[in-house]
Formats: C-alpha cells, structure tokens, sequence
C-alpha cells in the first residue's frame, strides 16, 4: 500500500507499557540495522516520531522488500491507517513494523526451510535419477519437512531441531525458555561450536548469559544486538522482540543438521546455496559414496566421543579420526570445484561441502572438549590454545559500514592483546608440563602434549605478526571510514542551498565539523598512524603482493584525500558568498521596493519636484543593478522552490523598474544638466566682465608720451586672457 504520512499540529503523547517499550527499542534497533545500508545512511532515533518521515519509511520498504520476478512482493495492512501512523499512536506504528519484519525477515528465512522438499524430487535425489550406480547399497533416504506450518512454528522448530535437542535444551516458546540466555548460546553453538562452553554456560546467571551470548553474536558472527539483558530477564520475555532477534541467526547457520530417526536419514536444511546443474555421471556417483563416507564417519565420531576410556585412548581415537578426515578431504577436494562459471555448486556438492563442514565441527568440538578435559593448568592452556588457534584463523570480518569493520577489528585486537598477556606465563608453566611429562603426577598422552607443543610454537610465532596485521587493518579501516564520511558531509555541503537561515546554519554545522572536530588535524592523526602501522605490517611480511598492495591503498588515499580536502576548504567561501548574496539581495530588494512605491506616486507631481525626487536615479540605478545580480546567483545555487520564488520576485520588480525608468531616465542627467548651465552662466559673466574692462581701457584718454604708451601696453597685456 502507499502511505501517505503527515505531521498533525498537535501530536498526541502516549505512555508505552513494558511490552511496547521493548518491542519499541528491538523494532529501533532492527530497522537502524537496515536503514545503514542506505546510501546515504539514514536513522531512526525515535520511532514514533521518525516514522512519520516518508523518506525513512520507503528506504525501509525498499531495504526489506524482496523482489519476485522483477515485481515486489506486498501484503495488505489490516485497520493500519496513514493518519494513526501521523499521529504516531504506538500501537499502530509498532503493529506495522512487526507487520515488515514478520513478512519480510522472517517468512522469507524461514521459507528456505523446506527446501528439502523441492530436493527430493530433484535430480539430486539417489531414487529419481534412472540407472543411477552407485557402486554402494542403495540409501532409504527420506526427506522430511519439520517446518510446516506458520513461520513462528517453523522458527520454533528450527530452534528445537538445531541447536536445543544437542544439549537437552526445551525450548517451548519464545518467551520465558530463552530468559537464562542457555538458548541463546545453544543457537550461537550451532553456528560457532568453537565460541561457547556449555558446561560454563549451565553455571552462570541469566543476565551474564544474556549479555555474554548477545556479545558474541555481535562481535563473531556479526548479527546486530537488537536486544538487551533487561528485556529478556523478566517474567514475560516479549515475544516478537525474540523472535525478530533469533530470525537473525537463520541467515548464519551453515549447517545440515543430522540426527538418526527410524532408521533413516533426516536432512534438515537451513539456508542452503544448493543448485541443479548438471555434473557427469562418475562424479555424481562419487560424490554421493564420499556422502555415505561422511554420514559414516560423523556416527562414528559421535560414537567414539561419548564412548569410555582414559585420556590417552581417547585422543588416540581422536586423531585417527582427523587423520582419515585429513586424508580423505585432500583427496576429494577437486570433487568441490564450482561446476559452474559464475561458482555455484551443485546440490551433490552443497550436501557433501556442508557434511565436511559438520564432521569439521564435531571433530573440532570433540578437539576442544579434549584439551579442556586435561588435568589442572594443563586444561587451561588447552582452553586458551584452541582460543588463541580461532583468532590466528579468524578472518577480518568486513561490514558494510567501514566504522563498524573498524570497531569490530578493534575488539578483535584487544582480545588478542589479552591473549598475548597470557601467552608467556602459560608458555613456562607448559614448558616444565612437558619436562616432566605430567601433570602434579598425573600422566598427560604423550601424542597430545606434543601435538599441544608443536601448536604452542605456532601460536608463539604467529601471534606478533597477527597483532601487527590487525592494527595496520584497524588503521586502514578508520581512514577509509573518515574519507568516506568527509565525502558524505561534502555532499551535504554541496547542495541547492535554501534561504538565508539555512545557508547560515549549514555554515555553523560545516565550521562546527571542521574547526570544531579538528577535521583536517583528525585525517594527519590518522594518515600518519596509518602509514606507521603500514611500514611494520610490510616489514612483518615478506609477500611482495601485499606491500605492493599497500603501497597503492596509500598512493589512492592521498589522492583522494588531496582532492577531497581542496573541495572540503572551498565549502566554506561558496557558503559565506550565498550568504553575502542573500543579505545584498534582502538590503537591495527591501530598499528598491520602497523606492519604487515613493517613485511612482512622485510622477504626478511638478515639474520642479519630480526633478528634485529623482536626482538620485543613479544611485538607484546601481541599487537595481546590485539586487538582480545577488538575485540571479541566487537563483543559479539555491534549489527549485527558492529560486523558483526570487524568479517571480524579480520578474515582478524589474517590470516596476522598467515601467517607471522609460518615464523618468532623462533625469537621471540632471544634476549634469544643471552643472552644465551654471558652467555656461559662469561663462558669459566672466566674458562680459572682460569686455566691461576692455571698452574702459579703450576709451580711457592717454597722455602720449613713450613711458606713458609702454605702461598702458603693459596694462592691456595683463588683463587680456
């Protein structure tokens, strides 16, 4: 539907109960996490009220909605009304956001769900495919849909199916099962088995659970906090906020959970890129046996792991394991080439890809478990070893916000860091376990110990260099995020300007940014840093692609910081100069128009005074020049409803001026005139004086004598001009 939404002038004030108040901060949160992938980035800070903003609203419509075959998907809002929207009426406003996220985050995640489904009548399926051989006894695979029904009940299920059934979790609802957080971190084990510690998990209270499990999510797989302890730890959880957040997780589970039910085989499908493309007859067979190998060789992990024993038959059956697992994925990896151009796989090839992936994760689970179960300090080593392991494989994890990525390596670098601190007291306390081969007399499995030693020794080598690798890419990340936010502020700068107040204003945020920040001092802070923290990353590593690699980034920054930082310092003249035009354009336009009203009523008057009034012409010449010159910058920078009105306003003004200057510019020569015929006057008075003069000494008797006639030459001379 189209939405319509406006301002009431007197928007009414409604008091949120508990509920509405979390749905309102979760709901915030949500559509902030897709409102930043707006360009520009937009937010919502209070939800009530920005809803009203059309422009937030469509961004958002257009973030969530799905394209279907070239046209968008829509759903009909029932007793939603553009004006309950405008009046900001919480309930409405919050049954509308939950309306979008339920259509269009979580039916469309868990629409994937079923895709079993459609599996098992592709030709992916060992019983459609004719003459199909195998070379092994046929499979009873059946493919069973578990996520029928509405999307909270396939939610629900998804959760139960997962992650809860692994580690005796009842999860009934979406309300009180999640408030002690163990849900929680049995969803984030399903993705990461290597972030969390079950057992720890059982012993702690719900609010570090709560906070614990919203951090790692955050922070390891990147899925937004929409939620905080607080909301979770009550009596009545609310339940569309949890759903909302636990949607998230679909979009990061990799896996195809397997489970032994009736003798069968059951597939559980999250979001799985399988594909139905055609691959040869031999390598379909192929990958199917190595999917029998796979389906085996995880059974058999899980059998191993929960069987007894004592330490060292354990990590005996431990290591066999990997080594058949070793052996077998180096074997097998050609069969997992992209068949296609573009690398999609087949389906064949997405079912084996992701059963390696599950057998990986039992193995490393059991790994972990392994190691932890160790006798005293010895545990802990093994702990900090598999978490020292992660972050040395993590890789940097590259968000669409630079800032965020930035952020994110940061926490990555401090953890480390906190690694590093431990790094030489357990390195000591490791060295004499493996003098003495045991532990306070308690013997540790020679294998692992020295598998444990070999891995010490790569986490000691490789720690300092990963240290330097994260800082130089914390420093590369913070300057690409100044670079692009000094681009979004220049194009906020650079705009069709409105009138004058907001000219002024948009001078104060640039002055307030730039002087007020420290911008161009901020970019040198960074700029330097970053290219200290360059020159160790590229000594650190020996790769000539990658300081070549840097090189560049640093040659690109520069100049787009050179190009950036001119455009930047040249903002400020061009605001000053619109703001100089509009005060010439209000002083001239102000001054003109009273003029004009006292000019046209002058025109009826004398001879004597319209010559007196207009004396001034010039001067008002000039004033109509200044005010069409200011007005037609102005129209030229400002936008289309501005200059829209000072074209009206001058069209206006100069037909005055016209109509009135073709009846009075003859006396804009005046005062000329006037000086002209005073000059003339001056003239003759002065002629007539000097023929007075002459004719008196004309006629003026002379006593004719030699001194007498050389006295009166003398006389006319000088008188004579």
């Amino acid at each position: 539907q189209n939405i319509k939404v406006g301002i009431t002038l007197c928007p009414q004030v409604y008091k949120l109960n508990e509920q509405e108040a979390v749905q309102k901060r979760t709901f915030t949160k949500w559509i902030n996490s897709h409102l930043a992938k707006h360009k520009p980035p937009l937010e919502v800070n209070d939800l009530f009220e920005d809803i009203k903003d059309v422009v937030k609203l469509l961004a958002l419509w257009r973030c969530c909605l799905p394209c279907e075959q070239g046209r968008r998907k829509v759903i009909k809002l029932v007793n939603i009304h553009a004006t309950d929207i405008a009046d900001g009426r919480p309930s409405i406003v919050l049954g509308l956001m939950w309306t979008i996220i339920l259509y269009f985050q979580i039916e469309e995640l868990t629409s994937n769900l079923p895709a079993l489904q459609a599996l098992s009548t592709s030709n992916s399926s060992v019983e459609s495919i004719p003459g199909s051989e195998t070379g092994s006894p046929p499979m009873k695979r059946k493919v069973v849909n578990k996520f029928q029904g509405n999307a909270k009940k396939a939610l629900l299920q998804w959760v139960q199916c997962t992650a809860a059934k692994y580690h005796g979790i009842e999860v009934k609802d979406f309300g009180p099962s999640w408030r002690s957080g163990v849900a929680f971190h049995s969803v984030v084990h399903a993705i990461r088995p290597d972030l969390v510690d079950m057992e720890v998990v059982r012993r702690r209270t719900n609010r570090e659970n709560l906070e614990e499990a919203f951090a790692l999510a955050e922070n390891e797989l990147g899925i937004p906090r929409l939620l905080d302890p607080e909301d979770v730890d009550v009596d009545k959880p609310d339940e569309k906020s949890i759903m909302t957040y636990v949607a998230q997780f679909l979009k990061h589970y990799p896996n195809l959970h397997h489970s032994d039910t009736d003798g069968h085989d059951e597939l559980l499908l999250g979001s799985i890129p399988t594909f139905a493309l055609s691959v040869p007859r031999e390598e379909r067979k192929m990958l199917r046996e190595l999917k029998v190998f796979l389906d085996q060789l995880e059974r058999d992990v899980l059998r191993a792991q929960g069987a007894e024993g004592n330490l060292t038959d354990k990590y005996t059956a431990f290591k066999s394991f990997s080594v058949q697992y070793e052996m077998k994925k180096k074997q097998t990896d050609p069969l997992l080439q992209p068949v296609h151009k573009d690398g999609k796989l087949s389906v064949d090839q997405a079912l084996v890809k992701q059963s390696w992936e599950r057998v990986s994760a039992r193995l490393l689970d059991w790994h972990i478990h392994l190691d932890k179960s160790l006798p005293g300090p010895l545990g802990v080593i093994g702990a900090w070893l598999h978490r020292a392991e992660m972050a040395l494989r993590d890789d940097i994890p590259i968000h669409h916000a630079h800032d965020e990525t930035a952020n994110v390596i940061h926490r990555k670098l401090e953890q480390h860091k906190v690694l590093l601190k431990n790094l030489e007291s357990h390195r000591q306390t490791f060295q004499q376990i493996h003098r003495d081969r045991s532990v306070n007399g308690v013997p540790v499995p020679p294998e692992q110990l020295q598998d444990m030693a070999e891995r010490f020794n790569f986490v000691s080598t490789s720690s300092h260099a990963h240290l330097i690798k994260l800082e130089f890419w914390e420093m590369k990340y913070r300057l690409m995020a100044f670079l692009v936010l000094a681009e979004s502020k220049l194009k906020s700068w650079i705009i069709k300007y409105g009138r004058k107040d907001s000219v002024e204003l948009l001078l104060q945020s640039y002055l307030t940014f730039t002087e007020g920040h420290r911008f161009f001092e901020q970019y040198e802070i960074i700029f330097t840093s970053l290219k200290q923290a360059a020159k160790v990353y590229v000594k650190s590593d020996s790769s000539i692609d990658e300081a070549e690699g840097v090189s560049k980034f640093l040659s690109d920054a520069t100049a787009q910081w050179k190009n950036l930082a001119l455009e930047v310092r040249s903002v400020r003249s061009m605001l000053e100069e619109v703001i100089s035009n509009w005060e010439k354009y209000s002083s001239t336009v102000a001054a003109l128009q009273a003029w004009l009203e006292d000019a046209e009523q002058m025109l009826n008057q004398s001879e004597s005074t319209k010559r007196d009034f207009f004396r001034s012409l010039c001067h008002w010449i000039q004033q109509h020049m200044d005010m069409n010159d200011a007005g037609n910058f102005l129209i030229e920078t400002c936008d289309e409803t501005v200059s829209r009105d000072l074209k009206q306003q001058l069209l206006l003004l100069n037909g005055r001026w016209r109509e009135l200057f073709v009846k009075v510019k003859h006396y804009a020569r005046a005062d000329e005139v006037d000086k002209l015929r005073q000059d003339y006057q001056d003239g003759i008075n002065t002629l007539k004086m000097f023929m007075d003069a002459t004719n008196e000494k004309m006629t003026t008797p002379v006593q004719v004598s030699f001194l007498n006639v050389r006295a009166f030459v003398q006389d006319v001379e000088v008188n004579t001009p």
